[in-house]
């Protein structure tokens, strides 16, 4: 039982930071340093807030036996951030369009399956823009049965995804051809991405933490896992990296954050040096 001695004015007391920190981290990979406090801290107390719990034990306890899961979801919903938009560093779009997919393809039958996940998705941006590249920059696209896979944590996020409406803000680096090609204005604040990109797109709810929810991820040729991981731990970042190597096929690659080294996370990866990008590959087994 944590001490209400040493509970801090800003919320939950150290040893409940600690206890929330841990939990969430094994649940669902996201680990938040005490410089994240006040931010949890406001989170917390909201959710503790709408669900009635009078302690920080109450609302934990709803939280590890909840049958549903209900509430740790709209919790995840409310500690994730989804800032992004469309084209989001491209040098790695271009790299799959112009260098990496035709290796990948290379041995293959026209007519056989390439299989691309884009894993934290947020709100679409980038499955989306994956999409529009391989249509508008991929020469063999026709020839290939492509499979689009997106998925994120966060429930609120994918159904934005799924609804495909976006704000100037999110369309600014989108050439004004690919835009008026490939999204209907609905007014003067917002477009949404055609109906035949939005059904091209698996999205699904995924914890990329729980072995149980990735275990049906498998047999990818590209992943895109792109400024995700820098909300993890140490330790879920080789966990994730592991989870990663398996979902590919071999010869696979990922593509990380430009924040973001393998090298620092696994030894299971080979850096592939592009000219557009570094890419991780998968060995051949």
């Amino acid at each position: 039982m944590s001490d209400p001695a040493n509970k801090d004015d800003s919320g939950l007391s150290p040893a409940d930071y600690e206890t929330f920190c841990t939990y969430l981290r094994e649940r669902t990979g996201l680990s938040f340093t005490e410089a994240k406090r006040y931010y949890v801290d406001r989170r917390v107390a909201e959710r503790m807030a709408a669900v009635g719990a009078d302690s920080f034990r109450d609302y934990l306890n709803l939280l590890r036996f909840q049958a549903s899961g209900e509430e740790l979801q709209l919790l995840v919903n409310l500690m994730t951030v989804n800032e992004t938009y469309f084209f989001r560093e491209k040098y790695q779009l271009d790299c799959l369009v112009n260098s990496a997919l035709d290796e990948v393809v290379r041995a293959r039958r026209p007519g056989s399956r390439v299989r691309i996940w884009s894993a934290g998705c947020a709100t679409g941006e980038e499955p989306y823009s994956i999409a529009i590249m391989l249509l508008e920059y991929w020469k063999r696209v026709d020839e290939f049965e492509i499979e689009l896979y997106a998925s994120d944590i966060d429930s609120r996020v994918l159904a934005r995804a799924r609804e495909g409406i976006y704000e100037e803000r999110a369309l600014h680096a989108v050439p004004q051809e690919l835009v008026a090609k490939y999204f209907t204005q609905l007014d003067s604040r917002r477009w949404q991405i055609m109906e035949e990109l939005r059904e091209s797109i698996d999205f699904s709810l995924v914890n990329i933490a729980d072995p149980k929810q990735v275990a049906g991820f498998q047999s990818f040729d590209v992943i895109f896992c792109r400024n995700l991981l820098i909300y993890f731990d140490d330790l879920g970042r080789r966990q994730a990296a592991a989870m990663f190597y398996e979902a590919l096929s071999p010869c696979g690659f990922i593509a990380l954050g430009h924040s973001e080294s393998m090298s620092r996370m696994s030894s299971l990866f080979v850096p592939r040096r592009f000219p557009d990008a570094i890419l991780y590959q998968k060995p051949q087994t």
